[in-house]
């Protein structure tokens, strides 16, 4: 029996629940070329079934930021999901912040502990710093699904070299995730 991936791309293309913005480049972008670049690979995969909340780089899912949140969530557990990924680009008002984190509900879920294979292999295919994983029960996308849940953030998009990186290979962010994904399942050796 196949694993159910749904991948969350952050954000849409344009509000309501439009992305960061830096250097040139807009979050909900990578998170979507990420996004669809990951799915192609889970689903070369016979061990795992994929849905992207994002079929499109235009597609606006919601009416409102709640109900954009809402969406993604709804779907992944009427599609009864057995894991749940949500992908973003971090923002901050310090230029230098750097690297890529997780967020899970709590310490002891199944989230938090794929988030680390992620964020370890993520920094192997990328070379990112690994700032490692927190808990957020308070974001929708971690309290609203009914299976394990991690929210990646890739990279600093206020970051030049990070936002670079993410909007020039996300080939390796893509792969970074999926790699990860393969050694939470035992599929590959840390």
């Amino acid at each position: 029996m196949a694993i159910k991936i749904f991948i969350d791309q952050g954000h849409n293309p344009r509000n309501p629940n439009a992305g960061a913005e830096g250097n040139g480049y807009y979050e909900q972008d990578i998170t979507y070329e990420v996004g669809r670049q990951l799915a192609e690979l889970l689903q070369a995969d016979p061990n795992f079934e994929v849905r992207l909340s994002r079929n499109s780089p235009d597609e606006i899912l919601g009416t409102s930021v709640a109900s954009s949140l809402r969406a993604r969530t709804d779907a992944a557990n009427a599609w009864g999901a057995d894991y749940f990924i949500s992908i973003h680009a971090n923002a901050s008002t310090i230029e230098s912040a750097s690297g890529s984190e997780g967020f899970a509900y709590s310490r002891a879920s199944e989230g938090y502990v794929l988030g680390e294979d992620i964020l370890l292999w993520l920094n192997r295919a990328t070379g990112l710093a690994n700032r490692g994983m927190n808990v957020r029960p308070s974001l929708w996308v971690l309290r609203k699904t009914a299976m394990p849940a991690v929210l990646i953030e890739l990279g600093f998009i206020t970051n030049p070299s990070d936002a670079e990186r993410m909007a020039n290979d996300p080939g390796a962010f893509a792969t970074g995730i999926y790699n990860g994904i393969l050694a939470y399942f035992g599929f590959l050796n840390r």
